[in-house]
């Protein structure tokens, strides 16, 4: 015997918020600005929802300066971690390395140098020779270390970026936006957490010179720990930050303002700006049993529905009830269920904001009732109108 399948809507709950967003995959909406800033282009993510809390002229291609190293020092590490390369390897020194303009480690030409220096010459210094010494050795030329980097920012998703060259020296065709800028950031530090600590050290001596790390952030605010500074006349000042606190990292990267000071206040201030007005809401975690659903023809009465995944929305906290949970299937479910088998999803929906489906699957498998199991339930259907 067959039974029509009704659709099931369960209201699971409501919560504040606007922004919500699952661990894996990603999915998530932006909020609208809701904050000027100075700032020509400007982006801030939450790191484990993926949300956008700010977006200012996001996709716009804009010169990266010296954030473009970063993208550099992907490329090291990714070749640290493959084992093609190792810290105490040395690289050659070239004249053009040497004569290079700008923020300086002051590498020797000729001279041979640690690759564990050299990152920190680059990551600390922001030196524009350190960096063109890595390309060459990496690559043979700083032209053929560009190319692999364009490639390599393809591959991650940054379709609004172009490398040049491995410094953020000024040259036609070199650009990025501020969100390729963020994700970048986000794959460094995902990606290469043995290697990222390395962002918050504060300075490093070279060849008897000692200097600071350029970002602001490092001195003056909790939980900071990068990323990279930038400036040329073209680009103006910018900065890809990373703070966490209590187990949440925002990124922010702005770019195009007027100065040092301009860039250090700016960045305190939106930082701060996106700890105080967001915050993470956990409504699942990972293998909690969401609801119990009716089983037709199956061994067990009934399933337990879980998420397999945490479920985790960023919410403006002066935003309390405007957002609903709810639950949707068609039950009573057909036996046999397979374990893990989606048999449903959870929406969240919020006024003003992009409906999120997250799926819902069948915690345990049950099997379907033998011949006479099934002419039971049948029955007790009939007379009863209950499922079994």
């Amino acid at each position: 015997m067959t039974k029509l399948l009704a659709s099931r809507t369960v209201l699971l709950g409501a919560f504040a918020g606007l922004l919500v967003a699952t661990m894996a995959p990603q999915i998530a909406w932006a909020a609208p600005p809701t904050i000027e800033t100075s700032a020509r282009e400007a982006v801030m993510i939450d790191v484990v929802t993926g949300a956008v809390l700010l977006a200012k002229n996001a996709d716009q291609r804009t010169p990266p300066s010296s954030m473009s190293k970063l993208m550099t020092v992907y490329m090291v590490f990714d070749k640290l971690k493959r084992g093609d390369l190792q810290m105490s390897d040395e690289l050659p020194v070239s004249p053009k390395a040497w004569r290079m303009q700008g923020s300086k480690m002051f590498v020797m030409v000729n001279s041979q140098v640690k690759v564990e220096d050299l990152l920190r010459g680059v990551i600390i210094q922001s030196g524009n020779d350190a960096t063109v010494v890595l390309a060459e050795g990496l690559a043979g030329t700083e032209e053929a270390f560009a190319e692999q980097m364009t490639r390599k920012a393809k591959e991650l998703g940054m379709t609004g970026s172009q490398f040049k060259n491995a410094s953020g020296w000024p040259e036609d065709g070199h650009y990025m936006t501020v969100r390729d800028i963020a994700t970048l950031g986000q794959h460094i530090i995902k990606d290469f957490p043995e290697y990222y600590p390395i962002y918050r050290e504060k300075e490093f001596t070279y060849n008897k010179i000692k200097q600071g790390n350029r970002n602001p952030l490092l001195y003056d605010q909790t939980g900071a720990d990068g990323l990279k500074t930038g400036h040329t006349e073209a680009a103006g000042y910018g900065l890809a930050a990373s703070v966490e606190r209590n187990g949440r990292r925002l990124i922010l990267v702005v770019n195009g303002l007027g100065s040092m000071q301009n860039r250090a206040d700016e960045t305190r201030r939106l930082m701060e700006w996106g700890f105080r007005e967001f915050e993470n809401y956990k409504p699942f975690r990972a293998g909690e049993t969401v609801a119990e659903a009716d089983v037709w023809l199956g061994s067990q009465k009934t399933v337990p529905l879980i998420v397999d995944q945490d479920v985790v929305a960023t919410l403006p906290r002066r935003v309390r009830d405007n957002a609903k949970i709810t639950l949707k299937y068609n039950g009573p479910l057909a036996a046999p269920i397979a374990r893990g088998a989606t048999v449903g999803k959870i929406t969240i929906e919020s006024p003003d904001a992009e409906t999120i489906e997250v799926p819902v699957k069948a915690a345990a498998s049950v099997e379907r009732l033998g011949f006479m199991g099934r002419m039971s339930a049948a029955l007790s259907y009939l007379l009863w109108g209950t499922a079994g």
